[in-house]
C-alpha cells in the first residue's frame, strides 16, 4: 500500500499533537498570532533546506516512493515532511509552554 510506511505516521504526528494540546495540555498555543508567526518563520527555511535536499534532480535525501503519498510540494518536497515537521515543532513549543505555565503557577503560590 502506498503511504503506509511514511504517510501514516505524519498524519498520526499531527493528529496526536492536535489532541495533546486540545484535550491535555490546553496551553492556547494555537490562539496566539507568534505561534503562527513562528510556524511561518519554520517554512520559510525548511522549504529552501528540505527542497534541497529532497530535489529529484539530484537528492540527498531519497524515499522510497512505495512508502509516501508521492505528493512533492514544492521544490520536490514530499508533503510529509512538513506534517513531521509541524508536529515536532509544535510539540515542543506546546511542552515548553505548559513548563512556562507551570513556573508561573509556582510563583504566584
Amino acid at each position: 500500500m502506498t503511504g503506509i510506511g511514511y504517510t501514516v505516521p505524519a498524519v498520526v504526528a499531527v493528529i496526536v499533537v492536535i489532541v495533546l494540546e486540545l484535550a491535555i495540555l490546553r496551553t492556547g498555543l494555537f490562539r496566539r498570532a507568534a505561534y503562527w508567526i513562528s510556524m511561518a518563520i519554520v517554512l520559510g527555511f525548511q522549504i529552501p533546506v528540505d527542497g534541497w535536499l529532497t530535489k529529484l534532480s539530484a537528492p540527498i535525501v531519497i524515499y522510497d516512493e512505495q512508502h509516501t503519498s508521492g505528493l512533492r510540494f514544492p521544490l520536490d518536497i514530499p508533503v510529509e515532511d512538513f506534517l513531521f515537521g509541524w508536529a515536532m515543532v509544535t510539540a515542543v513549543l506546546l511542552l515548553w509552554e505548559r513548563q512556562r505555565l507551570r513556573e508561573q503557577t509556582k510563583e504566584t503560590l
